[in-house]
Parts: C-alpha cells; structure tokens; sequence
C-alpha cells in the first residue's frame, strides 16, 4: 500500500474541511489552518515524510494566526462604522423638556434626533422639576425610560 497518495488525500480533504468550516464561523481562524494544511499539502507532493508534512503545515498555521490574522482583523475593523446605535446611539444625546416633569410622573423629552422618550431625571439632579424647553442630556436607558441630567443645550 502506498502512504504518498493516502497522505495527499488526507491533506486535501483537511483543507477542504477547514475551508468549509470558515466559511461558517467567519473568524479567520479555520482559514488559516486550512492554509497551513495546504502546507501539509506541499510538503507531502514534494516528497517529505507524513511527520514532516504534519510540522510544515502547523508551523505555516500558527505563523498566519500569529502574524497575519491579527493584521487582518484590524484591517478589517477599520472599515467598521464608528458611530454608537441603537440605545449606546442615545447615551449622550442633547434634548429638551418636551413635558414637564412632576414629582408624581415622569415627563417626557425630545431628543435631538426627533424622537420623544418619556424620561426621568437622574437621582442626583438638584432641580427635580425643570421647566418646558429646558436642555437636558441622556445619561442612561432603562427599558423606555431615558434618564437624563440637565445640560447644555446643543449648538447645530
């Protein structure tokens, strides 16, 4: 029985597997270790033994983890929307008294970019009844409740 055919076999079919599994998770981890049995591939076509096969490829596999994939990510991440959604998008956010607040009710404040949340103040504000129109700013979001604190009004 031959060894040098059932080894190219074995390679290929890792690549294969590897490949395929990275196409599924997407974290250049598994592309890197199919590159580094391809490797494997290489050494075993060119001839080397099935351990010196097993060496090339995981030194070519922790070579591109190591070096390349990290390069890769940032890469990447650079392209990555930096703006803050969703709720992290509020935090932050100027608005204004849109109803007034009580001492029995919340009120409601309208944010800089239209929207009304009904909001509270926040525990350490001194003023625990402002005025409609006062400027306000988003400390947090609990459930669908804005806490807010009174700030600056926003210059546009």
């Amino acid at each position: 029985m031959n060894i040098d055919w059932i080894q190219t076999v074995v390679w290929i079919g890792l690549t294969l597997l590897l490949g395929v599994v990275e196409i599924f998770t997407l974290d250049f981890i598994f592309i890197m270790l199919a590159a580094g049995a391809a490797g494997g591939l290489i050494a075993a076509l060119v001839g080397a033994p099935w351990w010196l096969s097993a060496i090339v490829a995981a030194g070519v596999a922790l070579l591109l983890l190591s070096l390349v994939r990290p390069r890769l990510l940032v890469a990447l991440g650079r392209g990555a929307d930096p703006h803050r959604t969703n709720v992290e998008g509020l935090i932050g956010l100027p608005g204004t008294v849109a109803v007034a607040f009580t001492p029995s009710s919340p009120g409601q404040v309208r944010l800089a970019n239209g929207e009304t949340w009904s909001a509270r103040l926040a525990p350490d504000s001194t003023v625990r009844t402002p005025p409609l129109g006062t400027p306000v700013v988003v400390e947090s979001i609990e459930g669908s409740t804005a806490v807010v604190r009174l700030g600056e009004r926003a210059t546009s």
